[in-house]
């Protein structure tokens, strides 16, 4: 059950929406080769595990400037790596917590 008295069940006809989402009018869609742009999942544009660095279980580089660059990773915009992201909300609010003193 979820905060708001829901169950992560899927509804009648066993879609979960909410799960995955496209924005094909994007100038920059699809944004990463190497997903087919039919499972191109758009929900995590901005990845939510670029604050964990090493730990967030993409592809990346860390550029000389010390910059990590994620444009060859693919990991949240894969349709079926919806809840391995998730899976590392609790890391992520333990950072901010940790950072609003």
């Amino acid at each position: 059950m979820t905060s708001r008295g829901r169950t992560d069940a899927a509804p009648p006809g066993g879609e979960k929406r909410y799960r995955f989402f496209q924005h094909r009018a994007c100038e920059f869609f699809p944004c990463h080769s190497g997903v087919r742009e039919e499972e191109f999942n758009c929900l995590f544009c901005y990845c939510p595990l670029y604050a964990l660095g090493r730990r967030c279980g993409g592809s990346f580089v860390y550029t000389p400037q010390g910059i990590k660059d994620c444009s060859a990773c693919t990991f949240p915009h894969r349709r079926e790596n919806y809840d391995a992201v998730l899976a590392h909300y609790g890391e992520i609010m333990e950072l901010a917590s940790r950072d609003d003193g």
